[in-house]
Parts: structure tokens; C-alpha cells; sequence
């Protein structure tokens, strides 16, 4: 993979951990939150994705409306998934699993469905970043009985659906066409409409929400957006089996912002794991 991709993906991975830390910020309701910065991004993107209309980068097709269609359902199951499981597991166990079985799976689906293939180096380094991720993360059922067997379900449910709009996104991409910002932009508008359903239904929380949370509404709204088309330029000239396990590394980066704002346990353990995931960014380099 390109150095230079790989410094893409890397910036992203920053950008996802920062906005996932601010979200623990949070005060309030959670689905009022996730439509609060879904529905700033949109209004924050959208614009740009029209001046690329505008100016011929992107065409209003079938290929636009199909693929943001497609990507938004599968971003709002993933956003849903994910949320069940929170209101039913552990966080600790959904997480972790979520973010670990999310780029196995990728790089499965990129290899049966879209017929990518990897030098011998470059899997040993997608395996090696997925193990440095697993250690990380640490056990997920250390908790133990059955609300860890359940949050192992969610989180590999959740995983799956990643996989999913991962691998969706990668083809509408590079297959489609699409240009990465009018592309996502769409998908954050329907995105947003999808959301908009569950959000009036607590419509008397809604100002409350945005008062109480504007800081970290405002920077996710910016930093979600901007992570993810860095991840979709980066599909343009590097396999999706390749980026997506390099992607995760923002779990690297927010356990290691967790301990130092959260003042969470288990530093040489992250640490460790930290180090094997750059062993296997440097197999990928390669």
C-alpha cells in the first residue's frame, strides 16, 4: 500500500478516535444525539456535495441515488445494531468485538465477492493489526454469564453490518464511480431522514439536547465526516481488505486517549498492543 494512503488512513483513524472520546461526553439521550450530529454533518457536507454537482466533478445518476440509498440503510442498521446491543451488554464486550470482527469480515467479503487479492505480506500485516486490536481490546467476556454471551452476539452482529457498508461504500467507490464527498454527503442526508422518524418522536428533548451538548455535537459533526471520506479516498487506490483493518487502529488511539482522560487501567497491556499494530501498518507499507 502507498505511504501516502497509508498516512490517509492513519489521519482518519485519528479523527475517529477523537470524535468517539468527545461522544463520552455525552449527557442526554442517545438517540437525540446521534440525530443532533448526524443532521449537522448533513447540513455541513451537503453543500460541498453539491458544488461538486455544480461543477461536473459528480453527475446526478442512478449510480449517486443507488449507492447513497443502499449505504444509508446500512449505516442506519449498523447505528441501531449497535445501540441494541449497548442497551443489552456491556459496552466493554460489544465494542471491542464490534471493531475486531467489523475488518475480518471486510477482508473476507473483499476477497470472495470482490475478488481482492494480497501478497503474502500484506495479510500478515492485516492479521497482525487485527491481533494487536484483540489485545487492545483485552477479553471481552471477563465479565462472564449470559449478558457476555449476548454482547458477543451484538457485537458480532454489529461487526457484520460494518462489513457490510464497508464493502458497499468500497464498490460504489471504485466500481460506481462516485466521488467520495457527494457520495457520503447523500448518504448522510438520508442518513439524517431515516434518524428523523425516531428524533420527533422525543421532539421535546430536542432543544435541551443541542443546549446541553453543542460542544460535542459541533466537533463530531466534523470529525465523523471528515474520517470517514478520508477512509473513501483512500479506497480509490488501495484494496478495501487492506484499509479497512488499518482503519481500525483508531481503537489503538482511543484506548490510549481513555487512559489518559479516563483515566481507564490496563496502560502496558494497550501499549503492547499499540506496538503490534505498527509492526503490522509496516507489513501493509510493504
Amino acid at each position: 500500500m502507498p505511504l501516502g494512503t497509508i498516512a490517509i488512513v492513519l489521519i482518519a483513524a485519528i479523527a475517529h478516535a477523537v470524535w468517539n472520546t468527545v461522544s463520552k461526553y455525552k449527557r442526554g439521550d442517545t438517540v437525540l444525539f446521534v440525530w443532533s450530529y448526524t443532521v449537522a454533518s448533513t447540513l455541513l457536507c451537503v453543500p460541498i456535495g453539491v458544488a461538486f454537482v455544480t461543477t461536473g466533478a459528480q453527475s446526478v445518476s442512478w449510480q449517486l441515488v443507488l449507492g447513497s440509498i443502499v449505504s444509508a440503510v446500512l449505516h442506519a442498521a449498523y447505528s441501531l445494531t449497535l445501540q441494541t446491543g449497548y442497551d443489552r451488554s456491556e459496552l466493554g464486550v460489544v465494542y471491542p468485538i464490534a471493531r475486531g470482527t467489523g475488518p475480518v469480515l471486510t477482508m473476507l467479503f473483499a476477497i470472495l465477492i470482490l475478488g481482492e487479492r494480497l501478497s503474502g505480506a500484506a495479510t500478515l500485516g492485516a492479521i497482525t493489526i487485527v491481533t494487536g486490536i484483540v489485545l487492545v481490546a483485552g477479553n471481552p467476556l471477563r465479565f462472564g454469564g449470559r449478558q457476555s454471551l449476548m454482547g458477543v452476539l451484538w457485537g458480532g452482529a454489529t461487526g457484520a453490518t460494518i462489513a457490510g457498508y464497508t464493502v458497499w461504500d468500497s464498490y460504489s467507490i471504485t466500481s460506481l464511480h462516485l466521488n467520495p464527498v457527494t457520495y457520503y454527503a447523500g448518504t448522510l442526508l438520508l442518513q439524517s431522514l431515516i434518524l428523523t422518524r425516531s428524533a420527533l418522536h422525543r421532539r421535546d428533548d430536542i432543544r435541551s439536547i443541542v443546549r446541553d451538548n453543542s460542544g460535542p455535537i459541533l466537533t463530531i459533526a466534523v470529525l465523523s465526516p471528515l474520517a470517514y471520506i478520508l477512509v473513501l479516498i483512500a479506497m480509490q487506490t488501495a484494496p478495501i481488505a487492506l484499509v479497512a483493518p488499518l482503519r481500525e487502529s483508531s481503537i489503538v488511539i482511543g484506548s490510549l486517549l481513555a487512559w489518559r482522560l479516563f483515566h481507564e487501567h490496563h496502560l502496558a497491556r494497550r501499549i503492547g498492543g499499540a506496538a503490534i499494530v505498527l509492526v503490522g501498518i509496516a507489513a501493509i507499507s510493504l
